[in-house]
């Protein structure tokens, strides 16, 4: 009867054990991978407006790419990305150059896109406020990997009251040697999963560092992006 009510105490005693080991494992968050997709609504930012009239609208674009969720606590969790993002603006440029002397006026018009390629890097520390509802922050590091402008420019040339216009389209690729390759900006954002896999994002990132290697005027243009999209993560 002793070795009865013995081997009963110790099978009881490793079934608990088992089950909070269970339970502890279950506790526990596994590292994640997943990929992500969704548009970009991108443009630029200028610091000095004096030259020229100048007007930057948004651009769409795209980004898509892979992710890591490595959970650090109880409600943190770090997130490296990978991804391919589309960048650049929608400009609108009028400029008049007048003559004094025989009354001649050129007014140049122009209206294009710049599409620029990046290659990013954003490490994203998310707090989740509720199961399925987190926040983000975190530093993003993109390389440029080229782009291309498009547009259409308009040319007005008065000579007293005459006056003739002239217009052409171009399509080029940029000037890379006129390129910050390098470029870092800071995202804040927010996420929302249905499911344990499938989920949709939100991410504003404002750049830091300078688009262009030089700055001409005084002019400091930076990127800004607001991404929305799609995510899942593989079980």
């Amino acid at each position: 009867m002793k070795r009865i009510f013995l081997g009963l105490t110790l099978a009881g005693s490793l079934l608990i054990n088992a089950q909070e080991k269970e339970q502890s494992a279950s506790s526990k968050s596994p590292v994640r991978f997943g990929v992500k997709a969704g548009f970009n609504a991108t443009t630029v930012s200028n610091s000095n407006s004096e030259y020229g009239d100048n007007n930057e609208k948004i651009k769409l674009g795209s980004h898509v790419g892979v992710f890591v969720n490595i959970p650090v606590a109880e409600k943190f969790s770090v997130q490296p990305e990978l991804l391919f993002s589309q960048m650049g603006s929608k400009t609108e440029e009028k400029y008049v150059y007048p003559s004094g002397l025989d009354g001649h006026m050129i007014r140049q018009e122009f209206s294009y896109t710049t599409n620029l390629n990046y290659l990013t890097l954003p490490v994203m520390v998310q707090y989740k406020i509720l199961p399925q509802l987190y926040v983000e922050a975190g530093p993003e590091f993109g390389y440029l990997l080229g782009g291309k402008t498009k547009g259409d420019q308009r040319t007005e040339n008065t000579y007293g009251s005459s006056t003739t216009v002239s217009s052409e389209s171009f399509s080029n690729k940029i000037p890379m040697e006129l390129y910050n390759r390098f470029n870092f900006g800071i995202g804040v954002g927010a996420g929302y999963y249905f499911t344990q896999s499938f989920g949709v994002t939100a991410r504003f990132t404002a750049g830091i560092t300078e688009l262009f290697k030089n700055n001409y005027y005084n002019n400091k243009v930076r990127n800004n992006a607001l991404q929305i999209g799609v995510a899942y993560q593989f079980k």
